[in-house]
């Protein structure tokens, strides 16, 4: 598959990133032969990001130039499984990734759930038009699928959050609401859909029956619904350098703590708990002066590397 090498590495130019989201689950037995193919289409054109491949499909982020983003998206939607690829664009004002990586995996989200097939029984897609209107329902139970870190910088008005640490505890946590059956609607949302993929398949699996969730994700609702008419509030957590991104997909005002990885808000970063690369409000009494210690290390070499111009691949 070499031949598929056809467009030459171009250079990043900042302010001018695109941000490609996507996923689709299909069968895709050959996943492990696609590796290095997918690997060598990307490094060539300069795309940056991860992609994990697995026998249910293929999910990730990349990031680069158009064309460069174009010719990735061109191989993909060349291979037969892929031909009906849906992809969501942002941009980025920065290169929002470190490197490429093509990961093999046993799942593309990973739930951790026997036999939950969302190419066999899934919830109902909502467009974020009607969103809205379904969760604005008083018989409508709103369930946010992502993990607290991403819940805490922002949510739909009304919506249960579950807190779970990953996706792998979403489960547990339905089979221990029974509460969760009180309402006869469930409106279910994540960050680009993926997630919703499986939990609502899982929801079905669970005896819901009337179970929804927002095609697209927060993603495609914050670029499609203006500020004036949401009902989302905060930011959404993204899962590259640019940490949240708004209304518009505007890239937001969270920064990163590099020693536990929670996003920081603008007054977060004045809190006397906040050093960079080494501590938050979130981390600092979770973690020993041998910790930190350690963290500030690294961090003096990732402001040296920012002083010779590079980045340093623990940033």
């Amino acid at each position: 598959m070499t031949d598929m090498l056809t467009t030459s590495r171009r250079p990043e130019t900042p302010g001018q990133f695109l941000v490609a989201a996507l996923y689709h689950f299909v069968s895709f037995p050959r996943f492990a032969d696609f590796r290095e193919p997918l690997q060598a289409i990307c490094d060539a054109n300069g795309v940056k990001g991860t992609l994990l491949l697995a026998h249910e499909g293929i999910n990730g982020t990349i990031a680069g130039t158009e064309e460069g983003i174009a010719a990735v998206l061109a191989c993909l939607r060349a291979q037969p499984e892929f031909a009906g690829l849906v992809h969501k664009e942002s941009r980025a004002s920065a290169m929002p990734f470190l490197r490429m990586k093509v990961r093999l995996k046993k799942e593309i989200v990973t739930m951790g759930v026997e036999n939950i097939d969302p190419k066999k029984v899934v919830g109902t897609y909502v467009e974020p038009k009607d969103w809205n209107a379904l969760i604005s329902d008083p018989e409508t139970l709103v369930i946010d699928t992502r993990n607290d870190y991403e819940t805490a910088i922002g949510l739909f008005q009304g919506a249960v959050d579950p807190k779970t640490k990953t996706f792998r505890e979403f489960p547990e946590w339905v089979r221990n609401n029974s509460g969760l059956h009180n309402k006869p609607k469930i409106a279910m949302y994540c960050t680009g859909g993926i997630r919703c993929e499986k939990a609502t398949a899982f929801m079905k699996e669970q005896g819901f029956e009337e179970v929804y969730h927002l095609k697209g994700g927060i993603l495609k609702y914050l670029e499609e619904i203006p500020p004036e008419e949401s009902l989302w509030e905060g930011a959404c957590f993204v899962f590259d350098e640019r940490v949240s991104v708004t209304h518009g997909l505007q890239e937001g005002e969270h920064t990163l703590c590099h020693a536990c990885r929670q996003p920081l808000t603008p007054e977060d970063l004045q809190s006397p708990l906040h050093e960079e690369g080494v501590s938050c409000i979130h981390c600092h009494d979770t973690r020993t002066e041998e910790d930190r210690e350690r963290y500030r290390q690294r961090q003096r070499q990732i402001m040296l590397a920012k002083k010779r111009g590079a980045r340093h691949l623990g940033s």
